[in-house]
């Protein structure tokens, strides 16, 4: 049976995804699934460059403002909630292409993950409990030491999340994620993929990333924060932590001064875009196009003609 045809379009923050995929899909008839772990949620419009009614130029937008700030989403969660939309668009003989830079949710998707679909409440409570003890996130990280020390050696001791995560998942299956993980990469993909990523000379992507900050600050970004603040959003959820937002919540609680706080954010922005790029960089799938010098509609017509 031929597996459906997925297209991704990934790449670092600021590296014009959103526009290129907006092309390819005014070429070939597609819509646009979000692959954005921030751009999920409702009210984070700004700083999360989130596309406005006129960037979509009519092309049919996905997984944009499904969630409230206030819920805790994950990868598994999203695999859940995406590939319904993707087997949509596709029954409707549209093509879905997906967008972002959240290589996770990107993963979650377009590998066979197993592992993604386990959970218990049960598990997962009982270990949360833990961190009310004194000292309990270092208890946890002790756990995941005796049960996987290689994942324990990556993951903060603060990192709480995904310590109990890793845990819950060797609790259910008695193997570790990365045996997890091993088995899932030898299973074949749903999907009749072609991946592409946005290449940028590092110091030209850099100064696209200032001025996107510079541009979100002038659009009300410290309001829009401010606001999901005073709404009580930010309480403790996934969401507080978004780029752009986290430094911004911070400066205002300190005080800083406002060349501070931006220089935070952009400081920030351009690490997190190191990331992915590491990220990205190691997947084979990838085929990566150079985009400085280009318009969106140049590079989506040499995607189209590396897809053709």
């Amino acid at each position: 049976m031929e597996k459906p045809r997925l297209i991704v379009i990934a790449g670092p923050t600021a590296s014009g995804k959103s526009a290129c995929a907006v092309k390819l899909c005014k070429l070939m008839s597609g819509e646009v699934v979000s692959a954005d772990s921030m751009q999920i949620y409702r009210g984070m419009d700004i700083g999360t460059a989130k596309p406005s009614t006129a960037d979509m130029e009519g092309v049919p937008h996905h997984m944009l403002g499904v969630a409230d700030p206030r819920e805790r989403w994950s990868a598994a969660r999203y695999r859940q909630a995406a590939l319904p939309v993707i087997y949509d668009i596709i029954s409707r003989g549209s093509q879905p292409v997906l967008c972002g830079g959240s290589g996770l949710y990107i993963d979650a998707v377009t590998k066979p993950i197993g592992f993604a679909q386990m959970g218990d409440d049960n598990i997962r409570a009982r270990l949360t409990a833990i961190t009310e003890q004194p000292d309990g996130h270092m208890i946890l990280h002790d756990m995941l030491k005796a049960a996987d020390p290689d994942r324990a050696a990556r993951l903060h001791v603060n990192d709480t999340r995904r310590v109990i995560r890793s845990l819950e998942i060797h609790e259910l299956t008695g193997m570790t994620m990365s045996e997890l993980a091993a088995i899932d990469a030898r299973r074949d993909s749903a999907f009749d993929l072609t991946m592409f990523g946005l290449s940028w000379p590092r110091d030209v992507l850099y100064e696209r990333i200032d001025r996107r900050v510079d541009d979100m600050i002038q659009n009300g970004l410290i309001r829009e924060v401010e606001g999901l603040i005073k709404s009580g959003a930010f309480d403790g959820s996934t969401a507080a932590q978004a780029l752009g937002y986290k430094e911004i919540a911070a400066s205002l609680m300190n005080g800083c001064r406002p060349e501070d706080m931006i220089g935070a954010v952009k400081q920030a922005t351009r690490n997190y875009a190191k990331r992915q790029l590491i990220w990205f960089r190691r997947d084979a799938r990838v085929t990566w196009i150079d985009a400085a010098g280009r318009t969106a509609d140049e590079i989506a017509r040499e995607m189209l003609g590396r897809i053709s």
